[in-house]
This record gives C-alpha cells, structure tokens and sequence, in this order.
C-alpha cells in the first residue's frame, strides 16, 4: 500500500523533518513519489516516477526552502495503472477558482464512475478517477466555495460511495484546510507550545522544535504510519474524516 504524509499549519512551515522519515519509506514503496504545497493561491507541484530514495527530484525537493502551511505528500506502490508520471500523486485540479491537491493511499476495485465536464483523468489509476469523482460531485453540491464545515459535511456524504469499492485513504486540501479520511490506517498529531524533541522513526535525526518554532506557532501532521517514536499520535477510527486548519484538529467539523 502507499504511504501518505500531510501538514496543516497556522504559518509557514518547514516540512523537511517529516519528510526526511517519509521518504525512508520508499524502500518499500517504489513506484513514485510526489510532493504538493501551497503558496499563497498558487501551488508547487512536483511529481517522480521513481523512488523517493534514489529521485533526483526527491534531493531537489530536500534542498528546496518549503515552508507552506498547507502539504501533501505520498509515496507510490502501484495498485492499479502503471508505473508512469501521469499515474503519480498527488493530483491537481481547479474548482472555484482554487487549486485542489489530492493523494491515495488504497485500492478501489470496479470504481468507473460516469464523469463529464472538466474532470477527467489524465493516467490510469483509481485514485485520479475517484478525485475526478469527488471534484465533479463537490461542484453539484455548491455553486461557490462553501465553508470549511459545508464542504467536510458533503466530503462526509461523498467518501462513503468510493469507499463502498474498497479502502480509501486520501488526503485533500484547497489550501484553506486540509481534509484527511481514514479507511484502513491513518493517524495525526499537533506541535505546539511547549515544543519537545522530536526522534524520527526511520532515520537517526531528533530535532528540538523549540529551537525552531514561536510560542504562537502550530502545526498538524497526518500520516500512515507514525513518523516519530517519541510523541503522542493519535489513530483515525476506520471510516473517519477529519479536517484541519490553522495547525488544528476542528473538533465537530
């Protein structure tokens, strides 16, 4: 299965120590690798097929300065659709006049959804077809861009329809907000004052946050599997969506 990382902050934030354990885990996971954050209205794409430990496009995204307060991030095992940079996340299409970034980790079986419009996909995989999907339902829905609570609302409705064709983990953002829903394995936690040392997982790295970080600064951090040995993460219950802004967790979102 892929792996998934995503972070939602309430300031521009360096994302290179998550990404440094995430990106360890492409030994296992070879087929692509693909990194998304925002800039203000814009967005910074950048997409491998190869494998995040040997991509030249993974040293680059290493020495890049990313600080964004909205990212996501996946690492490929193909599933379904072949081993190609159309069929790589994350995915990118534009509703409302907002970019929308898109990433799955899972594998839907028979999911051939009848669409039309501007939402089509590009490669061949599940995961774009059910982006596709969400997008061009998401515009039936609203005719502008809603709150964040109206959209998790809908997101609430429309996830169970792909879902029903097996799991579907993803992640979402607008830049806004960052959605995240859980069908098989997800979990996420939140940095913020008092900030502690942090101990990667996958690679011998500790970072003291609070050598880095303001009292003022938060940051959440959703992923597959936990990054850090030494902080509290929390697990997604099976069939949970949840969203996150300005760095937190919207309790009753």
């Amino acid at each position: 299965m892929c792996q998934l990382l995503g972070m939602n902050a309430n300031t521009p934030t360096d994302v290179m120590f998550s990404f440094t354990g995430f990106a360890t885990r492409a030994e296992e996971h070879r087929d692509g690798f693909g990194i998304a954050f925002f800039e203000g209205a814009g967005v910074r794409l950048l997409v491998d097929a190869q494998s995040a430990r040997t991509s030249p496009v993974a040293e680059m995204v290493r020495r890049f300065p990313i600080h964004s307060q909205n990212i996501v991030a996946h690492i490929r095992k193909a599933t379904q659709g072949r081993v190609t940079l159309a069929n790589t996340h994350p995915f990118v299409r534009e509703l409302w006049g907002r970019y929308w970034v898109f990433a799955h980790n899972g594998d839907l079986k028979d999911f051939t959804p009848r669409l039309h419009g501007a939402f089509r996909p590009v490669g061949e995989t599940d995961s774009e077809r059910a982006f596709c999907w969400l997008m061009q339902e998401l515009a039936k829905a609203h005719a502008s861009v809603p709150t964040i609570i109206e959209l998790t609302a809908t997101l609430r409705e429309l996830t169970s329809v792909p879902g029903a064709f097996g799991s579907f983990n993803f992640m979402l953002s607008n830049g806004q907000a960052l959605w995240a829903h859980c069908s098989t394995q997800l979990h996420h936690l939140v940095r913020q004052h008092p900030f502690a040392l942090a101990s990667l997982h996958d690679e011998d790295v500790t970072v003291d946050f609070a050598q880095h970080a303001t009292e003022h600064d938060r940051v959440a951090v959703i992923v597959t599997e936990p990054l850090t040995r030494d902080e509290a993460w929390v697990a997604f219950a099976p069939g949970e969506l949840r969203v996150f802004a300005d760095g937190a967790l919207l309790a009753g979102a």
